[in-house]
């Protein structure tokens, strides 16, 4: 059932085109049970629609898998490969939102991640960081708008099959299941949204 209206300080609805430069999509997941590699996506492209009532936004997203980058050029080529992500096969990644509802503080962003040739539900907990003037537009900086989004969650990498399960000696696996995900999104109000 849908609550009411939510309210947002500075809220503003339209359409929005996610900023690359100054996003961030990044993990992290645990090595050998003792710990955690943390990386990021660097190719990666997406759009909002936020709706007249919060609830009612939508959101689609594609991450190019090759621009995985964890530090490692090596790990990196190995996680390319058919060993893990096998980009060669399953070149991106995508994000179709299916709702979103208010959460514990926050809202809950409902879709479905297409990773690797499966597609499942995922939950992400969302926060709204804010609304503001576009300061990077040259010809009218307070024309257009700009929002940021942190979204974050855990998904399990072998229901992808990304991966095995191989374990280490004493029990427990080399790599962990649990990815972290932590998406740091600037949006960019389309042209033709602004009054």
């Amino acid at each position: 059932m849908k609550t009411a209206a939510v309210e947002i300080p500075g809220y503003v609805a339209g359409t929005w085109t996610i900023d690359p430069t100054h996003s961030n999509v990044g993990f992290t997941i645990r090595h050998l049970m003792l710990s955690k590699v943390r990386g990021r996506f660097g190719a990666f492209e997406g759009r909002l629609v936020t709706g007249e009532d919060p609830l009612d936004s939508e959101v689609t997203a594609t991450i190019d898998l090759a621009s995985i980058d964890t530090g490692n050029e090596t790990r990196d080529t190995h996680v390319r490969s058919a060993d893990f992500l096998d980009v060669e096969k399953y070149p991106s990644m995508t994000f179709r939102s299916t709702g979103v509802r208010a959460g514990d503080g926050g809202f809950v962003l409902d879709g479905e991640l297409s990773l690797h040739g499966v597609t499942k539900p995922v939950a992400l907990d969302l926060e709204i960081d804010g609304f503001g003037p576009d300061l990077f537009r040259t010809d009218d900086p307070f024309k257009g708008a700009r929002a940021g989004f942190t979204a974050s969650g855990t998904v399990n990498r072998l229901e992808f099959g990304v991966g095995d399960g191989a374990t280490i000696p004493g029990g427990g696996l080399g790599l962990g299941d649990k990815i972290q995900i932590v998406l740091e999104i600037e949006a960019v109000l389309e042209t033709g949204d602004t009054a």
